[in-house]
């Protein structure tokens, strides 16, 4: 055999042989830093929560919040990303349970929608670096950013034809339509989790606020009290069950 035939030979078997690095498998999904305030983590729960009870009868997306998101080996070993305050993932399996999102174990899926607390700490990463990154890297088409202590400091982008990210110009009441979702973005004021504030909630395509499930038991309660009213009952003379 000619040495450059058993130079190919020896090419071949090392192909055959060769395997792509696995990806790292040593993540953590803890660093042990709480959020910036009670308020950003009440603030994160309500949008968690909302579109949990948005899509209730749907299993294929999941919401998450103040997660580690791992797009790569690289970054994975710099540890040099934490996750987004808010983000929701569409046509996923939405009842496996997951620590982070780890883009090579969910068929290399990144978030659909992205929503950042700011503070004045993180703003200008927020729309900055972050929103580089979601653009470029994730290709996230619908983000957001809101300060839970400046009830104006709502803003958004989305991809345009070209897959960059424009800014999304509000309505009247100005509210911003998320198109990924189907639902608008705008604050509400008033008391959750014993703490008033402006709050960024969901609102449906009739601008009909998306109610945590604890609003929507006592809009049923009401209604059953009214009902009761009519009927000619009085709603709080009536025993429990």
């Amino acid at each position: 055999m000619s040495t450059e035939a058993k130079t190919e030979q020896k090419s071949l078997i090392i192909e055959d042989w060769w395997e792509p690095p696995k990806p790292p498998t040593d993540l953590i999904f803890d660093d042990g830093e709480p959020m910036e305030s009670n308020r950003h983590r009440i603030a994160m729960n309500v949008l968690i929560r909302s579109i949990n009870q948005a899509f209730a009868n749907r299993d294929n997306f999941f919401a998450g919040g103040n997660m580690f998101v791992y797009y790569s080996s690289t970054q994975a070993r710099n540890r040099d990303f934490k996750g987004p305050d808010f983000f929701v993932v569409l046509d996923v399996d939405g009842t496996r349970e997951r620590q982070g999102w780890v883009v090579w174990e969910e068929n290399g899926r990144y978030p659909d929608v992205i929503v950042e607390l700011m503070s004045p700490s993180t703003a200008e990463a927020d729309t900055g670096v972050k929103k580089n990154i979601y653009e470029q890297i994730f290709r996230t088409p619908d983000y957001y950013v809101f300060n839970p202590f400046d009830p104006d400091s709502l803003q958004g982008w989305h991809f345009d034809a070209n897959q960059q990210y424009q800014p999304i110009t509000p309505n009247e009441q100005g509210w911003l339509w998320c198109q990924r979702l189907g639902l608008w973005l705008a604050t509400w004021e008033g008391t959750i989790d014993r703490e008033t504030a402006v709050w960024l909630r969901f609102y449906d395509q009739a601008g009909n606020l998306v109610l945590l499930p604890e609003e929507a038991a006592n809009a049923r309660s009401e209604r059953l009290a009214a009902r009761l009213r009519e009927l000619g009952e009085d709603p709080d003379s009536i025993e429990p069950i």
